[in-house]
């Protein structure tokens, strides 16, 4: 199999195509060629430095080191025990280094086959492969820990920070899907953007603090930091008496600290894909009730341009790597 690796974990090492032996799946794990791989920040911030990275280096699998989560492909080989997954069978998924698991950026990918969701012929694996980290992460922010469904209709007011990234766009439909009045906060030249996604108003964070003039439709029942930066103490002062501010982590120590010890009113999250959770997602873009934007696609070769796409913060939607 090739993949894009680092031969060790000495930071700053660039991504290189290797060949590894092609691995066998063994009891419970499905073998899938892939097709497409979605790049989150979480690949690029686990090659560098902060809490992402020293887990990834104590619970991974050794060097050489294969980054990335999403992929979505075609199951190649089942293992001894699988049950719903077959050659042939579209998925999409993520892969795991906390069972260590090598990443996604490669030909080849080998997960249990609790991490796989089916794929309908009607939605593109590049589509697909959008999904998994972006998509768990809104899903949960919004639906899980967001409660957005305990609240009467009335009550559901959902500020999204961000709102133009990919967790942020996927957040506001998702919220505004639950009959949420939806407010996004982004860029004035992304401002067309959300409103298209289904935002209710939405505030350009450019002439000034952005939490002050949201406070123009407070209180919300749940505050979304999808940038992970605004300060917790004024997003909880725009909640509800019920309310819920859901923070992206970040790699940052404030957001370290702020995962560990956060208010009981804050929740830091990141999401795990599993297929369980990747479900509702991959049927609401079949039935064309969630619309994933793709900002460019590349080569897998091409993974380094790629993290430096990321980096930049100026990519409106998901950044893609073909095999």
């Amino acid at each position: 199999m090739r993949a894009m690796a680092q031969r060790s974990w000495k930071a700053g090492e660039r991504l290189a195509l290797v060949e590894l032996p092609t691995p066998e799946p063994r009891k419970g794990e499905v073998r899938v060629g892939v097709r497409a791989v979605g790049v989150n920040p979480v690949d690029w911030k686990m090659r560098s430095h902060g809490p992402l990275r020293l887990a990834a280096r104590v619970l991974g699998p050794r060097p050489p080191v294969v980054v990335g989560v999403d992929f979505a492909g075609v199951v190649d080989a089942v293992g001894p025990g699988v049950a719903g997954f077959a050659p042939g069978d579209r998925v999409v998924g993520g892969t795991d280094f906390s069972r260590r698991q090598r990443g996604s950026y490669a030909d080849t990918v080998v997960v249990r086959a609790d991490q796989l969701c089916a794929v309908p012929d009607s939605v593109d694996l590049t589509v697909a492969a959008a999904l998994p980290v972006s998509g768990v992460t809104a899903r949960m922010a919004v639906v899980d820990l967001g409660r957005i469904r305990r609240v009467q209709p009335a009550e559901r007011r959902v500020l999204v920070l961000g709102a133009s990234g990919a967790v942020g766009q996927l957040a506001v439909q998702i919220a505004a899907s639950e009959g949420a009045f939806t407010v996004g906060v982004c860029s004035a030249r992304n401002a067309e953007l959300v409103a298209g996604l289904g935002a209710d108003a939405v505030i350009d964070y450019g002439p000034g603090d952005a939490l002050a003039r949201a406070r123009a439709h407070a209180p919300f029942h749940l505050v979304v930091d999808c940038v992970g930066s605004y300060p917790g103490a004024g997003c909880r002062a725009l909640l509800s008496a019920r309310g819920r501010h859901i923070m992206v982590a970040g790699d940052d120590p404030a957001s370290a600290l702020q995962l560990l010890v956060a208010p009981r009113r804050s929740r830091s999250i990141l999401g795990r894909p599993t297929g369980r959770r990747l479900e509702p997602l991959v049927a609401a873009v079949a039935d064309g009730s969630l619309r994933v934007s793709l900002a460019q696609t590349l080569p897998l070769t091409e993974a380094e341009e790629a993290h430096r796409l990321s980096r930049s913060g100026r990519m409106t939607g998901k950044l893609i790597l073909l095999p």
